[in-house]
């Protein structure tokens, strides 16, 4: 029985499971404590990285970690005081940094990512909002060919995944983006990405289109669910008691405490993801440009040109760190020289971010609920996709691939 569903979380994944429900027919309420598309799913680097499916944790990770720390340049930041609380996860995170986990959950990835501008546009065409999505290459940008070359294990399994790069050298680079600094001297070039000028407009765009569907969005915090009988009735909220018979959680690193309440402990953790808005900003790339040295991503947007990437673990309770803004404002501006800007936005927020880097993608036993989070990196990316498999799985659809990888019960 399809009935009514209610979604948790109005970022762009339950957005676009709330949208593909409703072209199934269904009756469908999104809640979240906040307005849709004003958490994660605005504060991102907007890409469309179909070939980001290389999770972080490659072999030699446990081996680097301590320098990365140690190293002021580099992207990483650690709030040591947090450590204790983030070892048990940190644990089973590094036990993946090896050649054979790595292939496994690129291999998964792929799934998700790797049709993303595709699915973006079967989502967003049909609702009049295909301007909202434009096509561009994405460029991965070095120091020198040695620098890329040095990537050589990432590239081989994006390769085998039928991502291969057009490689631009010497002089060649500053004629094709004129705005990077001259120590630049190799990209690597990915064709048919796309990236999203701004992604909480563009969630807020299609959280309007549902509405317009006959959806309901409603702004409420969750505290607890109806499993009466062993499956889903309600959700309780601030706002009342919603019945229901379907659920879905969708609602990023939040999701953790809610899949406790079904008596699931999956180890999640919040990755504070940080970004820079240099606004109407004039000495920036034409395109979305992932600065290696840096680990940034620089993408031209509405507002000026952001600038996101840095990692930091350190729970979801602190507040901003200087070290991580001071570090991607001076990577940017080292980056693009000519970088001018009328002034600059700052952003936190947190990227929920599994021990295996893969999604949680299905129903929790036979119980109606329905996990849809834990995209990491790729939320934005496989945001639709992920909405289209977990409204197929509610309606009885059966889908075309194999999503025992993302098994929301896989950590018992």
């Amino acid at each position: 029985m399809t009935g009514h569903c209610v979604v948790i979380g109005a970022g762009i994944v339950g957005v676009s499971t709330a949208i593909w429900l409703r072209r199934a027919g269904v009756e469908v309420t999104v809640i979240d404590r906040g307005a849709p598309g004003t958490g994660t799913s605005h504060g991102n680097a907007g890409v469309l990285a179909s070939c980001a499916m290389v999770p972080v944790t490659g072999p030699g990770l446990m081996r680097k970690a301590p320098g990365m720390l140690l190293d002021r340049d580099f992207p990483l930041f650690l709030r040591w005081s947090y450590l204790p609380r983030l070892m048990p996860w940190l644990h089973k995170y590094l036990a993946v940094a090896n050649d054979a986990d790595t292939r496994r959950i690129a291999k998964g990835l792929t799934t998700i990512t790797g049709d993303s501008v595709e699915q973006h546009k079967s989502l967003c065409d049909e609702l009049g909002l295909g301007d909202w999505v434009s096509e561009s290459e994405y460029c991965f940008a070095y120091n020198s060919r040695a620098a890329f070359e040095a990537e050589h294990y990432v590239w081989a399994l994006r390769k085998e995944a039928g991502f291969e790069p057009r490689l631009i050298e010497g002089a060649e680079v500053h004629d094709y983006e004129p705005a990077l600094g001259p120590q630049i001297n190799t990209l690597a070039v990915m064709k048919d990405h796309g990236f999203i000028r701004s992604p909480g407009g563009y969630v807020q765009a299609l959280a309007k289109a549902f509405e317009e569907m006959g959806g309901t969005v409603m702004q409420a915090e969750v505290k607890d669910f109806d499993l009466s009988g062993g499956q889903v009735r309600g959700v309780q909220t601030t706002e009342g008691t919603i019945p229901c018979d379907n659920l879905v959680l969708a609602t990023g690193v939040w999701s953790k405490p809610l899949m406790k309440k079904l008596g699931l402990n999956v180890p999640l953790e919040a990755e504070r993801g940080y970004h820079i808005v240099f606004e109407n900003a004039s000495g920036g790339p034409a395109r979305p440009t992932m600065i290696a040295s840096g680990k940034f991503v620089a993408t031209p947007m509405e507002q000026g040109l952001r600038c996101a990437g840095i990692v930091e673990l350190g729970g979801l309770e602190a507040g901003p760190s200087d070290a991580p803004l001071a570090l991607l404002r001076r990577q940017a501006k080292a980056a693009f020289p000519g970088l001018k800007a009328t002034n600059e936005i700052e952003w936190l927020g947190h990227r929920p971010a599994p021990s295996d880097s893969l999604p949680l993608i299905g129903e929790v036993g036979n119980s109606r609920v329905f996990t849809a989070f834990g995209h990491h990196h790729i939320g934005l990316t496989g945001g639709p996709k992920t909405g289209r498999l977990v409204a197929g799985l509610i309606t009885g659809q059966a889908p075309n691939t194999d999503l025992t990888a993302y098994h929301p019960q896989r950590f018992d």
